[in-house]
């Protein structure tokens, strides 16, 4: 446990910072229930996996070669399904989308958690910054293909992060998307962080059926998430890791409480960090953002 974790309490909901993904799923029964996890691989994206599976569900794993999300997920308790899903690529993401429905198992969740962050200089994903691309429009593109195939009362998470706070002053820069115009590693991993706010705050007031779509900030974890940063900024995070860190299990609690935990049956459209309600920036909140956000998004997901 880090030194932050031991000085921070828990929230109304009974857990808090130090909670893990297993303390949040303790005595529930995930038994028939599916549930798509993008990121399975590694880090956040393998422990709520393995937290789930363990827990009774079955996971549809997501990762960019199936191969690899087999090797690291293969010797997890359960039904762990191995599946690819490139996010920058949107034949892969439509082929993962096809493949879920021919599985023949409506789903109860979809975990947004792959993600990249801080790319030292401009990528490109067909024509738009690989940042905004990969953790915005490839979700998008998935969830929204799979919207015909969730249960009654299914739940998708999105993974945001309090990196949100650095998005560009106007929220979302809708003329510079391609990144061409100026680019920030920084900026732009905030703007792609605010844009899955935006989504999921959209996305629950298009749901029905007791559908529910929240963002999570899963907090600041040493995983390889961070393995485009710069060198010395990997080494000062990696020196801080034991005191002011979440661990994986730890990481991985957010998402899986907001997933699967009876109590949020009908919470939808909230910012959750450390399994509790929290409170994004005023552009996170903003409905014309969100709204706008959703058909540049639609107009991309159909060019591309």
């Amino acid at each position: 446990m880090s030194l932050l974790s031991a000085l921070k309490g828990k929230g109304p909901s009974g857990f808090g910072y130090g909670s893990t993904a297993e303390d949040v799923t303790a005595g529930l029964s995930l038994a028939g229930r599916t549930i798509l996890v993008t990121g399975a691989a590694s880090g956040l994206g393998r422990e709520t996996v393995r937290v789930l599976a363990l827990r009774g569900a079955r996971i549809l794993a997501t990762g960019r070669a199936e191969a690899g999300v087999r090797t690291a997920c293969g010797s997890f308790a359960g039904e762990v399904v191995p599946m690819t899903c490139e996010l920058s690529t949107p034949a892969s993401v439509r082929a993962c989308v096809e493949g879920v429905k021919k599985t023949g198992h409506a789903l109860d969740a979809i975990i947004c958690n792959a993600g990249i962050m801080a790319l030292p200089k401009l990528e490109q994903a067909c024509g738009y910054e690989l940042q905004f691309f990969t953790n915005h429009i490839g979700h998008f593109i998935l969830v929204t293909g799979l919207l015909g195939h969730l249960n009654e009362g299914a739940r998708v998470v999105v993974l945001s992060s309090e990196a949100h706070r650095g998005a560009p002053k106007g929220g979302v820069e809708f003329d510079n998307l391609s990144g061409a115009n100026g680019y920030g590693a920084w900026s732009a991993y905030g703007q792609s962080k605010l844009c899955n706010i935006l989504f999921a705050k959209e996305l629950s007031k298009r749901l029905d059926g007791g559908r529910t779509a929240n963002a999570v900030h899963p907090g600041v974890i040493q995983t390889n998430l961070g393995r485009s940063m710069p060198a010395f900024a990997r080494a000062a995070l990696s020196a801080a890791s034991p005191l002011f860190l979440k661990d994986v299990p730890q990481g991985a609690a957010t998402q899986c409480y907001v997933a699967t935990h009876p109590s949020l049956a009908k919470v939808t459209g909230e910012y959750f960090a450390d399994c509790n309600v929290a409170k994004p920036t005023a552009n996170a909140s903003d409905a014309g953002l969100a709204s706008r956000l959703w058909a540049v998004s639609e107009r991309i997901a159909t060019e591309v």
